[in-house]
């Protein structure tokens, strides 16, 4: 399916890797749905695309945490476009702390907004890409799920979880040509790491092989590969995208 008549839907999708996903996505010519908590900054995105194609990008305010937000956003994405073909589930949150003193606010937090989003989401796609037979779902984990990360236990439990998710969820939908995969970022350049000091991200980067922190767009891309149709042989599968540091 060409990108052109292809549509994206996008959680956080006003900052950071969710930006990047969606102006790589719309740069390939796809529709985009931007969906997050901030409308001010998907509308900003919105007119940038929509100044290139007209009529490309819808933005919607959807607080991932609320199930009848994400019913409502997604009725109107229908609305407007009448189908999702591509979902990449990208909110999430961090909300750090020792496991010992964590309160279970803070966990309900990050489980709810970085893993029950993700399945309530994925419920709202399927059944429109079982009946065509199509879809792509990408969820985005963590490296901090396969090693671990001391005083994140909420994040890293949420970010491991949606592996198990996307693997079971690619196994229960393969035979309607829908494949579920999941990128797994390194540390990224973005909102969350900005506070570091300057030796705690010299230290940071001297555990990378290739010596840096990554970029948004290297995760955006490995999404846009796992949405096209190259990649339409790849499901239940994790793209690592961390310079090396899980290997």
């Amino acid at each position: 399916m060409p990108w052109k008549e292809q549509v994206a839907f996008v959680t956080g999708a006003s900052q950071g890797i969710g930006e990047a996903c969606a102006r790589v996505l719309a740069g390939a010519g796809a529709s985009v749905v931007l969906a997050s908590r901030n409308l001010e900054n998907l509308q900003r995105l919105a007119e940038e695309i929509n100044l290139q194609r007209p009529g490309a990008a819808l933005a919607l305010a959807m607080d991932v945490t609320r199930e009848e937000q994400i019913q409502e956003a997604f009725r109107r994405a229908l609305d407007q476009f009448g189908k999702i073909d591509i979902l990449v589930n990208n909110a999430g949150v961090t909300h750090d702390g020792l496991v010992m003193r964590m309160k279970r606010q803070a966990w309900d937090e990050v489980l709810n907004t970085n893993l029950t989003a993700a399945y309530l989401c994925i419920q709202q796609v399927l059944p429109g890409m079982v009946r065509r037979r199509y879809g792509r779902i990408i969820n985005i984990t963590s490296v901090v799920a396969l090693l671990g990360n001391a005083g994140q236990a909420n994040y890293v439990a949420s970010k491991a979880g949606l592996i198990g998710l996307t693997r079971a969820v690619a196994q229960e939908i393969a035979s309607r040509n829908i494949t579920v995969n999941a990128v797994a970022p390194g540390f990224i350049e973005t909102a969350m790491t900005a506070g570091m000091t300057p030796e705690a991200r010299e230290k940071l980067a001297s555990r990378i092989p290739l010596g840096r922190l990554g970029q948004v767009l290297d995760v955006a891309h490995a999404v846009k590969f796992l949405a096209s149709e190259e990649a339409g042989y790849i499901t239940g599968h994790v793209l690592h995208v961390n310079g090396g540091l899980y290997m």
